[in-house]
């Protein structure tokens, strides 16, 4: 399991606090691959994919969780969205935005977000979806979602995320610890002051999962002086759901008239979409026998 991409969960203490844990290198490996990110870029995109499996993890039957991250920095805003499978995509309105490094030396990600809003959407099959939305904290995502599940679930967490970015821009390593109190542990004070000595203690994120060992064993060395139980594991990874199908139903909700003058013009379009950046072409011929089914469609 050394290296590879997944989650665990987790019990800290004696049914005191649950945990998330999971390495997300090859997954933003991939979103970087995609959408040809700059290392800013990188940075903020994977820390996003890394909480919304989090987030998925969560989901119960074929619910689906998206995040927007709507903030006015030159990154131009977050969109990602993952499923209960351990299945993620998204990008970034700009990814190739450039920053020069913080004043301690790590990428900008909170320049480069801005000022603005965090949201998090649950489709739950129903006609209205479930929305939460708080402000942007620090535009740094960890903190983001920290006062998200404290403010918008009602639930005591602490969030680390991390993107190691190489020289060359390709990521290094990538991962997330969450942590949630339980509500019995609410009121412990002396499990919580254990529990935040171990965050406190903690290596970067993106350092520890840059390196070569299991999610369990960088688990046990940060809560070590924890009783930790795992529950479960799940394989994750940048999987976009795109097709050429589906950008053939989007071309057929835009009407005939709209259809009509794309095949007026007579040249071939490229679809290309936002997830993943695939481009999809469709022919004149194509174009019109798209339009030719709508029209009989309604005679």
């Amino acid at each position: 399991m050394q290296g590879q991409d997944y989650l665990i969960r987790a019990i800290l203490g004696d049914n005191q606090a649950r945990l998330f844990a999971l390495r997300t290198t090859n997954v933003v490996k991939e979103a970087a691959s995609s959408h040809k990110t700059f290392p800013v870029a990188t940075a903020a995109l994977g820390r996003t994919l890394t909480m919304g499996l989090v987030l998925g993890t969560m989901l119960k039957g074929e619910e689906t969780i998206s995040i927007q991250i709507k903030g006015d920095g030159p990154l131009l805003g977050i969109v990602v969205s993952a499923n209960r499978h351990g299945l993620v995509k998204g990008y970034v309105g700009n990814p190739q935005v450039e920053l020069p490094p913080s004043e301690d030396g790590k990428l900008a990600v909170g320049e480069a977000v801005g000022k603005g809003n965090l949201h998090v959407i649950r489709d739950l099959g129903l006609k209205e979806a479930y929305q939460g939305t708080v402000p942007l904290q620090t535009g740094e995502i960890g903190e983001d979602f920290a006062y998200y599940f404290t403010h918008s679930e009602q639930t005591p967490s602490a969030v680390a995320l991390g993107v190691l970015v190489g020289v060359d821009g390709v990521p290094m390593g990538s991962g997330g610890i969450v942590v949630q109190l339980l509500p019995d542990a609410v009121f412990d004070h002396a499990f919580i002051a254990a529990l935040e000595e171990c965050l406190t203690q903690m290596p970067a994120v993106s350092s520890l999962f840059s390196q070569d060992h299991t999610v369990e064993k960088i688990v046990e060395s940060i809560f070590s002086g924890l009783p930790v139980r795992f529950i479960d594991r799940q394989e994750v990874r940048f999987h976009c759901d795109c097709s050429w199908q589906r950008f053939e139903q989007a071309l057929i909700t835009l009407g005939m008239e709209e259809l009509q003058e794309l095949v007026d013009q007579g040249d071939p379009i490229e679809t290309i979409c936002h997830f993943c950046n695939k481009r999809y072409t469709f022919s004149v011929d194509q174009l019109n026998a798209l339009l030719k089914g709508l029209v009989n469609s309604r005679e």
